[in-house]
């Protein structure tokens, strides 16, 4: 006689559908009040309570990545699968994943010179983007002359 060890199968709500609907809309981070927000202007129905429940399971399953603002405001995310991080515009909030090879090369390395194992981590890169910070450097804004 074997015995399973799966765990029972979650029931899918109209809410999750819709809360997980909504991240997938947008590319970039968002709070649980904004993403509420989104949903109510859509029309759907919804309490701010099951947003927050629905994206800390989200996040638990790594369905969406959470970014902390300086602040302490979580920000949620769907990202792609495998490990990543985010390069985020301070101003605007635009998203890229980047990958890290040198990262992971570096926290391996400190891990072991420590004697730590098992070792996860987060990197977020935050900057401007081209589009906030308008032209770059060595380029000349020019002005009719009249």
């Amino acid at each position: 006689m074997s015995t399973s060890t799966k765990e029972p199968r979650r029931r899918t709500t109209r809410q999750q559908l819709a809360v997980a609907d909504e991240l997938g809309r947008h590319n970039d981070f968002c709070s649980a009040q904004e993403l509420h927000a989104r949903l109510r202007e859509r029309g759907t129905r919804v309490g701010l309570a099951t947003v927050y429940r629905v994206l800390t399971v989200m996040a638990a399953d790594g369905e969406v990545d959470v970014l902390r603002t300086d602040e302490g405001e979580a920000r949620y995310r769907r990202c792609s699968t495998g490990h990543h991080h985010h390069l985020v515009c301070r101003d605007c909030g635009r998203t890229v994943e980047v990958a890290g090879p040198g990262v992971e090369t570096w926290s391996e390395r400190v891990a072991a010179e420590h004697g730590f194992v098992d070792v996860d981590h987060t990197l977020e890169l935050f900057g401007t983007c081209s589009g906030c910070a308008g032209p770059g450097p060595g380029t000349a804004r020019t002005e009719a002359s009249g």
